[in-house]
């Protein structure tokens, strides 16, 4: 497993991800915001330049000279691979070096899909990806796992995940695995944090420094950014925002957590539990029409239902969606985010699920309307986790 380096970046690091981040920006744009003597700056890019690093691409505006001429990062430097593990759905990409997707693939994860058969499956994909884009391993930088919480991030660990479909997934050292597995060096973040650097590298030039994101789905999981940087705590627990109490003395989920906890109310499994026990109540409810017993009823079903106009479901997602707007509105008033982005099964399940929730939110916002975050589905959506984790590997490159 390769542990994340504690080594200073140097010069040449702090340029590329300068460059990175800019897309593409000239000598005189790099003197400006690096205390580099002109010299010493011609000399890094130069050498940048050499190892293929960097390419030059074209010329700037001239300020009365000669024109400048123009940098960006190679990408076709290297190669990172993104790899998404949650308990609902599993991606895998691979990235050139701007983050530009090559390939991906998503699946569905089940009671099937134990870790030794994720390794099988992932293995082979990624040789799948190697051959089609012709790729030799030595190409390959690393993978970036974005996974379900909790987790050891410095000891690549996946420790005890709720709710997942298949068991053998606790304590289970994954970077470790997949090195072993794949051969290429592994890095692993939880999934919301992941999500986050994606969705804000893919608006990175609108520079917003303090951003939120939620994920609604089996669970409940949550990142912040501040300053641009993700924001670690003590232990790497994202989901507890569904442990956040919105009701004293309220139900519990499967018996677990807090009593009145926001997941109790905002899950997949929530969802699924309220429709049966109703379900078992009123005859004429969801189950009648799509022909499934009570004890049969999915969060697919529910989401069909919803979407045909069923006016039960409707009243299901309405009051999850309540509740999550006041859940977010609680972490808004202790966070002040400049950009919410929200995501997840639920989140997408339908538009009135995002808009109510957004509403709720916005009236229990403190100084709204003065204080007015902006609400977002994401541009990269599904595809966020695999991005973002395969940009922390990037991150971590030593220059």
């Amino acid at each position: 497993m390769e542990k994340r380096s504690t080594h200073i970046p140097s010069p040449k690091k702090h340029l590329y991800d300068r460059i990175a981040e800019q897309g593409t920006v000239s000598k005189l744009d790099l003197l400006q915001t690096f205390s580099l003597t002109k010299s010493t700056m011609t000399r890094i890019l130069d050498e940048m330049t050499e190892e293929g690093l960097l390419i030059e691409c074209g010329f700037g505006e001239s300020s009365g000279g000669r024109r400048p001429i123009l940098y960006q990062i190679n990408p076709s430097y290297g190669y990172i691979i993104g790899l998404e593990i949650s308990r609902l759905y599993s991606s895998l990409g691979l990235f050139d070096m701007q983050m530009n997707p090559k390939s991906i693939v998503h699946w569905r994860m089940d009671q099937a899909f134990t870790p030794e058969r994720f390794m099988d499956h992932i293995s082979n994909q990624i040789r799948a990806f190697l051959r089609d884009h012709q790729l030799k391993d030595s190409q390959i930088i690393g993978i970036g796992i974005g996974a379900v919480g909790p987790l050891d991030r410095e000891n690549g660990l996946i420790l005890k995940p709720l709710h997942f479909p298949s068991s053998g997934w606790n304590n289970l050292p994954i970077c470790k695995l997949v090195q072993e597995r794949t051969g290429f060096k592994a890095l692993l973040d939880n999934g919301a944090n992941s999500a986050l650097l994606g969705e804000r590298w893919s608006i990175r030039h609108a520079n917003i420094q303090h951003m939120l994101y939620v994920h609604a789905g089996a669970g409940l999981r949550y990142a912040m950014m501040s300053h641009g940087s993700i924001v670690h705590g003590t232990m790497d627990m994202e989901d507890a925002i569904g442990q956040m109490i919105i009701q004293t003395d309220g139900p519990r989920l499967n018996n677990e957590g807090n009593y009145g906890a926001l997941e109790a109310f905002v899950s997949v499994q929530a969802l699924e539990q309220s429709a049966r026990s109703e379900a078992k109540i009123d005859n004429d409810l969801i189950f009648q029409r799509y022909k499934v017993a009570p004890e049969k009823l999915t969060y697919d079903v529910l989401v069909q239902a919803f979407r045909d106009g069923n006016p039960h479901a409707r009243e299901l997602f309405t009051q999850a969606a309540i509740h999550f707007g006041i859940g977010l509105a609680n972490v808004i008033n202790l966070f002040h985010p400049g950009t919410i982005i929200l995501g997840g099964a639920l989140i997408h399940s339908h538009e009135l699920f995002f808009q109510t929730a957004v509403e709720v939110a916005q009236r229990n916002t403190y100084r709204y309307p003065e204080y007015q975050p902006h609400f977002s589905l994401g541009t990269l959506k599904e595809e966020a986790v695999v991005t973002g984790a395969a940009i922390m590997m990037r991150n971590q490159m030593v220059l």
